[in-house]
């Protein structure tokens, strides 16, 4: 049985506890970083005025004391942690001053997280304030994950503190649900672990336009508002979620549902005969099937809006210029594709004459309540195929095209993440030097991409990686190639995707050429034939708006990876070779 222990703890205790790797986020039920530079504000003037602020309540993990699962209290333990790590000032303008904790300071100076020295600071007496101010934390032990599920589901009935999706999603966990997320996460960008430490947050945690907090999934990158299908507040509050349940819950059942808040918190009852129809038939359709269909039909929804002149869905299913959200009239447009293409096993022969039958069709559809009903929205489902359904052709080959990796999608949250899974990413902006006008060499390229793929695959038992091909991680170098080889780049995070295609024309090669280049390269290599082998077979080229990328999967390995009689492994995002017995030992040991 659960028991309870309460404790005051020193806010530079918990600090340590914070880049102890203790503090753990669990993203089954947990939301991103949502709070605004104002309440950030208010809680560290609170700190300072030494008023009381509500409790901190954490879970241990295993019944020890060595980690702890955040259950309340996210959004006030980042705003506390990461204001000693002078991410954000005062209402006065003033920023911690590190050098009154030497534990943080140390940490800045290795480089685990930027700080301004020009920046105004507060005194010592406010930095000791807030480093021995004693917060409250409860600590619940020998808990059960259904115990601390319920009581999370608890604390989040008291008041209005979540979205009705977010409690959706954190109150049950079901194949639905979980299903729901992976799709949201995946088309977001910010995939990662379930479980992950409470400094990643910021990476898998949404940037308003206005708010520049430094998350690192800025939403005007995102589908949802590149498409101008939701508003960024609405994206914060996880109503992309909401959307992608109410269409889900369309493709996997017999029939449609209801749009309303009714029809999805019965799929998210337990108790509702609802649930257990629509959690059966997700069993039976199959969850990785749904998922990549799901990607699939926005992979041709971006194709269709970048097809001519590119321009968001918003701007061409309205007639009149709005800067309304439409999840109604998406969900229609949506669904009318998925039902066109993927169910009849179709492919679209012209994506432009789509895009023209699309345009202004909200002039022709029910939206908002209008069309909220489940006969309403047939009837602007079967509108929107009836003006699409010809440019549609039988394809035999379109599973293969549905169920393939690295969709758009895939792709851009492959970027995002490689943002801080360093050791497992490389990303490359091509093959060629930017310094060569004629005649480039780029065999000196190739023999540092096998390096890298050697030491990638020494990560370890258990640990794959990818080399992502035609992204640069500078702007300047990204303006370069855009000016050089007369190509719009697209900015992904930070990074830009700049393409190899560019390269192909250079060397006036096909695609198919170009990437035979490579293969080549690493086919007559002197790298591990286990690896060799495996790797051959896991290149895959995407065109990627036109641009083009080249994706290297290295697989699991289970055993070292050599480069001739050379060993190499990643520090970070750095390549380095492998020369003492003591280190290739240890190597040798991950993979045991």
């Amino acid at each position: 049985m659960a028991e309870l222990h309460s404790q005051s703890t020193p806010i530079q205790t918990i600090y340590d506890w914070y880049r102890q790797d203790k503090l753990i986020v669990n993203r089954r039920y947990q939301r991103k970083l949502v709070w605004t530079l104002e309440e950030k504000q208010k809680l560290i003037d609170s700190i300072i005025n030494r008023y009381p602020v509500p409790a901190i309540l954490v879970a241990e993990i295993d019944g020890t004391e060595e980690k702890y699962e955040i259950i309340d209290g996210l959004q006030r333990l980042h705003a506390l942690l990461s204001f000693i790590e002078t991410s954000y000032p005062t209402q006065v303008d003033t920023y911690f001053d590190l050098s009154y904790f030497p534990t943080a300071n140390d940490l800045a100076e290795n480089g685990t997280f930027e700080t301004d020295e020009t920046n105004k600071k507060i005194s010592s007496s406010l930095c000791s304030t807030i480093l021995n101010y004693p917060l409250s934390v409860s600590i619940v032990r020998k808990a059960t994950e259904e115990e601390i599920n319920d009581i999370f589901d608890r604390i989040n009935t008291y008041g209005h503190r979540l979205s009705d999706q977010e409690r959706r999603q954190a109150g049950i966990q079901s194949k639905f649900s979980n299903c729901v997320r992976k799709i949201a996460c995946a088309v977001r960008g910010d995939i990662s672990e379930d479980k992950l430490f409470l400094y990643n947050m910021p990476s898998i945690s949404i940037d308003l336009p206005k708010s520049k907090h430094g998350y690192q999934v800025r939403a005007d990158e995102v589908f949802w508002m590149r498409q101008g299908i939701l508003r960024s507040t609405e994206l914060r509050d996880s109503e992309d979620e909401q959307c992608i349940a109410d269409i889900l819950s369309c493709m996997i059942g017999a029939n449609l549902i209801d749009r309303s808040k009714i029809a999805l918190d019965s799929i998210y009852d337990q108790s509702n005969d609802e649930y257990e129809r629509i959690n059966l038939a997700l069993e039976l359709y199959g969850e990785e099937k749904v998922v990549e269909e799901f990607k699939f039909c926005l992979e041709e929804i971006e194709k269709i809006c970048s097809a001519g002149e590119e321009a968001k869905l918003r701007e061409i299913v309205f007639e009149r210029r709005t800067n309304n959200s439409f999840p109604s009239v998406f969900a229609a447009v949506f669904i009318a594709i998925f039902e066109c293409g993927v169910k009849r096993e179709h492919k679209i022969s012209n994506y432009k004459d789509v895009r023209s039958a699309l345009t202004a069709i909200s002039t022709r559809v029910k939206a908002g309540q209008g069309g909220a009903k489940k006969a309403d929205r047939r009837k602007n489902i079967d509108v929107i195929k009836g003006l699409i359904d010809s440019y549609f052709i039988k394809d035999k080959n379109i599973k293969a095209t549905i169920y393939s990796d690295h969709k758009i999608t895939d792709i851009e949250a492959e970027l995002r993440r490689s943002q801080i899974e360093l050791p497992n990413y490389e990303l490359k902006q091509g093959i060629l030097n930017l310094a060569s006008k004629n005649d480039p060499e780029y065999t000196k390229m190739l023999d540092k991409l096998l390096r890298t793929i050697s030491a990638i695959a020494n990560n370890g038992n258990g640990s794959s990686g990818k080399i992502i091909i035609g992204v640069a991680d500078d702007e300047k170098d990204a303006k370069k190639i855009k000016h050089a080889d007369k190509i719009d780049y697209k900015k992904i995070g930070d990074n830009f995707v700049v393409g190899v295609n560019r390269e192909a024309k250079k060397l006036k090669k096909t695609t198919e050429q170009y990437v035979s280049i490579i293969k080549n390269h690493i086919s007559n290599s002197e790298l591990s034939n286990t690896t060799k082998t495996s790797i051959l077979s896991n290149i895959d080229y995407h065109s990627y708006f036109g641009l083009g990328i080249l994706i290297i999967n290295i697989p699991k390995q289970k055993e070292i990876t050599y480069l001739g009689e050379e060993i190499f492994c990643r520090q970070g995002s750095e390549v380095h070779k492998v020369t003492s017995p003591k280190d290739i030992i240890a190597l040798g040991a991950r993979f045991q």
